[in-house]
């Protein structure tokens, strides 16, 4: 990690950081030269979307630490909420 933890979450008060949750569904699919993550997480109703440049391992029913912050997608007009994840690691 380039920051560490404390720092990184000390200079955005939007950032929240999440210890051993559950994946309970992990997509992945391309877009363009980007792979599109989407992971549904144990006990939340919203996704946690990530891009990555290579396929990962599927990490459904693993246990992950998450860095993200909530923010908005608009699709035809109607506003989603989701997780955008700064940083995912397996714990």
């Amino acid at each position: 990690m380039v920051k560490s933890l404390k720092k990184l979450l000390a200079e955005n008060d939007r950032l929240i950081h999440s210890s051993m949750k559950k994946v309970e569904s992990h997509v992945q699919r391309q877009v363009n030269e980007w792979i599109h993550n989407t992971v549904l997480i144990e006990g939340y109703d919203i996704p946690f979307k990530y891009k990555r440049q290579k396929k990962y391992k599927s990490l459904k029913g693993a246990r992950v630490d998450l860095i993200y912050y909530p923010d908005l997608e608009s699709i035809a007009g109607i506003e989603f909420e989701y997780m955008k994840v700064i940083q995912i690691n397996l714990s």
